[in-house]
Protein backbone atom coordinates (compact mmCIF):
# COMPACT_ATOMS: atom_id res chain seq x y z
CA UNK A 1 0.00 0.00 0.00
CA UNK A 2 1.43 3.37 -0.94
CA UNK A 3 1.56 6.51 1.17
CA UNK A 4 -1.38 8.05 -0.75
CA UNK A 5 -3.76 5.20 -0.04
CA UNK A 6 -2.75 5.07 3.62
CA UNK A 7 -3.48 8.77 3.98
CA UNK A 8 -6.95 8.32 2.47
CA UNK A 9 -8.48 7.40 5.85
CA UNK A 10 -7.50 10.85 7.10
CA UNK A 11 -8.91 12.52 3.98
CA UNK A 12 -12.25 10.73 4.34
CA UNK A 13 -12.57 11.61 8.03
CA UNK A 14 -11.57 15.21 7.41
CA UNK A 15 -13.86 15.51 4.42
CA UNK A 16 -16.92 14.40 6.36
CA UNK A 17 -16.00 16.54 9.37
CA UNK A 18 -15.53 19.61 7.16
CA UNK A 19 -18.84 18.90 5.40
CA UNK A 20 -20.73 18.83 8.69
CA UNK A 21 -18.86 21.40 10.76
CA UNK A 22 -16.68 23.49 8.48
CA UNK A 23 -13.00 24.25 8.97
CA UNK A 24 -13.42 24.81 12.71
CA UNK A 25 -14.16 21.08 13.09
CA UNK A 26 -10.74 20.10 11.75
CA UNK A 27 -8.67 19.31 14.81
CA UNK A 28 -5.82 16.80 14.55
CA UNK A 29 -6.50 15.15 17.91
CA UNK A 30 -10.18 14.75 17.13
CA UNK A 31 -9.50 13.32 13.66
CA UNK A 32 -6.96 10.93 15.17
CA UNK A 33 -9.64 9.57 17.51
CA UNK A 34 -12.03 9.18 14.56
CA UNK A 35 -9.56 7.16 12.50
CA UNK A 36 -8.11 5.38 15.55
CA UNK A 37 -4.56 6.46 14.81
CA UNK A 38 -2.13 8.60 16.76
CA UNK A 39 -1.50 12.23 15.88
CA UNK A 40 2.00 11.50 14.61
CA UNK A 41 0.40 9.45 11.82
CA UNK A 42 -1.42 12.60 10.67
CA UNK A 43 1.83 14.59 10.62
CA UNK A 44 3.54 11.79 8.72
CA UNK A 45 1.19 12.45 5.78
CA UNK A 46 0.38 16.14 6.25
CA UNK A 47 2.78 18.68 7.70
CA UNK A 48 -0.04 20.78 9.18
CA UNK A 49 -3.75 21.52 8.95
CA UNK A 50 -3.26 24.02 6.12
CA UNK A 51 -1.69 21.35 3.91
CA UNK A 52 -4.37 18.88 5.00
CA UNK A 53 -7.05 21.41 4.01
CA UNK A 54 -5.42 21.73 0.56
CA UNK A 55 -5.71 17.95 0.21
CA UNK A 56 -9.38 18.18 1.19
CA UNK A 57 -10.02 20.90 -1.40
CA UNK A 58 -8.31 18.82 -4.10
CA UNK A 59 -10.35 15.79 -3.08
CA UNK A 60 -13.49 17.90 -3.26
CA UNK A 61 -12.67 19.09 -6.78
CA UNK A 62 -12.22 15.47 -7.85
CA UNK A 63 -15.58 14.60 -6.29
CA UNK A 64 -17.21 17.58 -8.01
CA UNK A 65 -15.83 16.46 -11.37
CA UNK A 66 -17.27 12.97 -10.86
CA UNK A 67 -20.60 14.46 -9.79
CA UNK A 68 -20.71 16.74 -12.85
CA UNK A 69 -20.17 13.76 -15.15
CA UNK A 70 -23.11 11.99 -13.50
CA UNK A 71 -25.26 15.15 -13.49
CA UNK A 72 -24.75 15.55 -17.23
CA UNK A 73 -26.23 12.07 -17.71
CA UNK A 74 -29.45 12.95 -15.86
CA UNK A 75 -32.52 13.12 -18.06
CA UNK A 76 -35.10 13.84 -15.36
CA UNK A 77 -35.45 15.77 -12.14
CA UNK A 78 -35.91 12.52 -10.23
CA UNK A 79 -32.54 11.26 -11.48
CA UNK A 80 -30.91 14.54 -10.46
CA UNK A 81 -32.48 14.39 -7.00
CA UNK A 82 -31.31 10.79 -6.54
CA UNK A 83 -27.81 11.94 -7.45
CA UNK A 84 -27.91 14.91 -5.09
CA UNK A 85 -28.93 12.65 -2.22
CA UNK A 86 -26.16 10.17 -3.12
CA UNK A 87 -23.58 12.99 -3.10
CA UNK A 88 -24.97 14.57 0.06
CA UNK A 89 -21.65 15.04 1.86
CA UNK A 90 -20.04 16.56 -1.22
CA UNK A 91 -22.82 19.14 -1.37
CA UNK A 92 -22.54 19.81 2.36
CA UNK A 93 -18.79 20.27 1.88
CA UNK A 94 -19.56 22.79 -0.85
CA UNK A 95 -21.99 24.53 1.51
CA UNK A 96 -19.17 25.00 4.01
CA UNK A 97 -17.04 26.51 1.25
CA UNK A 98 -19.90 28.95 0.58
CA UNK A 99 -20.33 29.81 4.26
CA UNK A 100 -16.58 30.40 4.68
CA UNK A 101 -15.94 32.02 1.32
CA UNK A 102 -14.02 34.86 2.95
CA UNK A 103 -11.10 32.41 2.74
CA UNK A 104 -9.80 32.84 -0.84
CA UNK A 105 -9.03 29.15 -1.42
CA UNK A 106 -12.57 28.23 -0.32
CA UNK A 107 -14.11 30.87 -2.59
CA UNK A 108 -12.04 29.67 -5.54
CA UNK A 109 -12.97 26.02 -4.96
CA UNK A 110 -16.65 26.94 -4.52
CA UNK A 111 -16.66 28.83 -7.82
CA UNK A 112 -14.96 25.95 -9.67
CA UNK A 113 -17.40 23.35 -8.39
CA UNK A 114 -20.40 25.54 -9.20
CA UNK A 115 -19.10 26.08 -12.71
CA UNK A 116 -18.84 22.32 -13.20
CA UNK A 117 -22.40 21.85 -11.95
CA UNK A 118 -23.82 24.67 -14.03
CA UNK A 119 -22.27 23.26 -17.21
CA UNK A 120 -23.51 19.77 -16.40
CA UNK A 121 -27.15 20.56 -15.63
CA UNK A 122 -27.90 23.68 -17.68
CA UNK A 123 -29.85 21.89 -20.41
CA UNK A 124 -32.02 19.94 -18.01
CA UNK A 125 -32.43 22.99 -15.73
CA UNK A 126 -33.64 25.19 -18.59
CA UNK A 127 -36.06 22.49 -19.74
CA UNK A 128 -37.37 21.91 -16.20
CA UNK A 129 -38.11 25.62 -15.80
CA UNK A 130 -39.54 26.02 -19.27
CA UNK A 131 -36.68 28.33 -20.21
CA UNK A 132 -35.09 26.22 -22.96
CA UNK A 133 -35.76 29.13 -25.33
CA UNK A 134 -34.01 31.64 -23.04
CA UNK A 135 -30.61 30.29 -21.97
CA UNK A 136 -29.52 33.64 -20.53
CA UNK A 137 -32.46 33.76 -18.12
CA UNK A 138 -32.01 30.06 -17.32
CA UNK A 139 -28.36 30.74 -16.43
CA UNK A 140 -29.32 33.67 -14.18
CA UNK A 141 -31.96 31.61 -12.39
CA UNK A 142 -29.48 28.75 -11.99
CA UNK A 143 -26.92 31.10 -10.44
CA UNK A 144 -29.55 32.36 -8.02
CA UNK A 145 -30.72 28.81 -7.38
CA UNK A 146 -27.24 27.54 -6.55
CA UNK A 147 -26.58 30.40 -4.15
CA UNK A 148 -29.95 29.93 -2.47
CA UNK A 149 -29.52 26.14 -2.38
CA UNK A 150 -26.30 26.33 -0.39
CA UNK A 151 -27.83 28.78 2.07
CA UNK A 152 -30.68 26.37 2.81
CA UNK A 153 -29.32 22.84 2.81
CA UNK A 154 -28.54 20.95 5.99
CA UNK A 155 -27.75 17.33 6.72
CA UNK A 156 -31.35 16.89 7.87
CA UNK A 157 -33.19 18.48 4.94
CA UNK A 158 -31.05 17.22 2.07
CA UNK A 159 -33.51 14.49 1.12
CA UNK A 160 -35.92 13.59 -1.69
CA UNK A 161 -38.95 15.34 -0.20
CA UNK A 162 -37.18 18.64 0.50
CA UNK A 163 -35.45 18.63 -2.90
CA UNK A 164 -38.73 18.07 -4.74
CA UNK A 165 -40.24 21.01 -2.85
CA UNK A 166 -37.18 23.15 -3.53
CA UNK A 167 -37.24 22.57 -7.28
CA UNK A 168 -41.01 22.96 -7.40
CA UNK A 169 -40.74 26.37 -5.76
CA UNK A 170 -38.26 27.46 -8.43
CA UNK A 171 -40.60 26.31 -11.17
CA UNK A 172 -43.44 28.27 -9.57
CA UNK A 173 -41.29 31.38 -9.23
CA UNK A 174 -40.20 31.29 -12.85
CA UNK A 175 -43.77 30.69 -14.03
CA UNK A 176 -44.98 33.69 -12.03
CA UNK A 177 -42.34 35.87 -13.68
CA UNK A 178 -43.15 34.51 -17.12
CA UNK A 179 -46.90 35.02 -16.67
CA UNK A 180 -46.71 38.54 -15.23
CA UNK A 181 -47.34 41.21 -17.83
CA UNK A 182 -45.55 43.84 -15.75
CA UNK A 183 -43.83 44.11 -12.39
CA UNK A 184 -46.87 45.56 -10.64
CA UNK A 185 -48.58 42.18 -11.00
CA UNK A 186 -45.89 40.72 -8.78
CA UNK A 187 -46.82 42.97 -5.83
CA UNK A 188 -48.69 40.24 -3.97
CA UNK A 189 -47.98 38.59 -0.64
CA UNK A 190 -44.71 36.75 -0.38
Amino acid sequence: MDKGSKSQIWIQAGYQTFALEGPQGLKVERLAKQVQKNKSSFYHYFADLDIFTEFLLNHHLQQAQMLAVEEAKCTSLDELIDLIVAYKFDLLFNRQLRVHREIPAFQQCFEKTNELTAQAIMGMWAKMLGLHDNSYLAALVLKLGIENFYLQITQENLNHEWLHQYFSSFRTLVNEFKNAKNLSELNGPV
